[in-house]
């Protein structure tokens, strides 16, 4: 499965772009927290196992969790990523690129005994090869992504443009305001960037993309470039 690039628009207009994981990657992951599983109840079963008929019942108890909290205590809690995720460098989010919820990581988890069939993950295997962003019927259902974890973001390059001269009276905020506007551009829509330049156009004197172009060029001239 090539690992593919799902866009998500935030209300905020922010495009973020989510390397969603492919079914590799993700085989990793499930195998690296299964061992870790296994050891936990290795190391369950020689404690309670000391203390007779009566650490029976316990075991049962730490099997459930094991089994079943485990994932999703991880996913909500700990930034989406179980321990196998985290080494893998992955993470469980919602679909519209929110951080995953109880609700969602529950459904997702239960149905993993539905992906799991007939026999060694078949039916999830099928259904994240047939998926253009690598879910598996649980994440489908659930409405979640398994995502690749970005470093995080250098500082942000401003756009090439033609230096153009702002208004002679701008204080050094509006200057600033001008030069972030300009470094978050690459990570705004076209039209959240034209919807917050129309906002300047008595600075501009133009609007859509035309104000954007400006406001720009004012930025490349407030840091000196030619």
């Amino acid at each position: 499965m090539i690992d593919t690039l799902a866009v998500v628009e935030t209300p905020e207009g922010i495009a973020l772009q989510l390397r969603s994981a492919g079914a590799l990657p993700r085989a990793c992951a499930w195998a690296l927290d299964l061992m870790l599983r296994f050891a936990l109840m290795f190391v369950a079963s020689i404690v309670l196992g000391m203390l007779g008929s009566s650490g029976i019942g316990l075991f049962l108890l730490v099997l459930f969790a094991v089994s079943w909290l485990y994932p999703v205590l991880f996913e909500v809690l700990r930034n989406g990523q179980t321990p196998g995720k985290r080494v893998m460098k992955l993470r469980v989010v919602n679909a519209n690129g929110t951080p995953v919820t109880w609700l969602a990581s529950i459904v997702r988890n239960l149905l993993r005994v539905v992906d799991v069939l007939p026999l060694c993950y078949g039916f999830g295997l099928v259904a994240s090869l047939c998926d253009a962003q690598g879910r598996r019927i649980g994440d489908l259902v659930a409405r979640t992504l398994v995502v690749y974890v970005e470093s995080p973001l250098r500082a942000a390059a401003m756009p090439a443009t033609p230096a153009v001269a702002p208004p002679a009276g701008l204080l050094p905020a509006e200057r600033a305001a001008l030069v972030e506007f300009a470094e978050r551009s690459a990570r705004l829509t076209p039209e959240r960037q034209q919807e917050l330049a129309d906002l300047l156009a008595g600075l501009t004197h133009a609007r859509g993309a035309v104000a954007v172009q400006r406001l720009h060029g004012m930025a490349t001239a407030c840091v000196g470039r030619a």
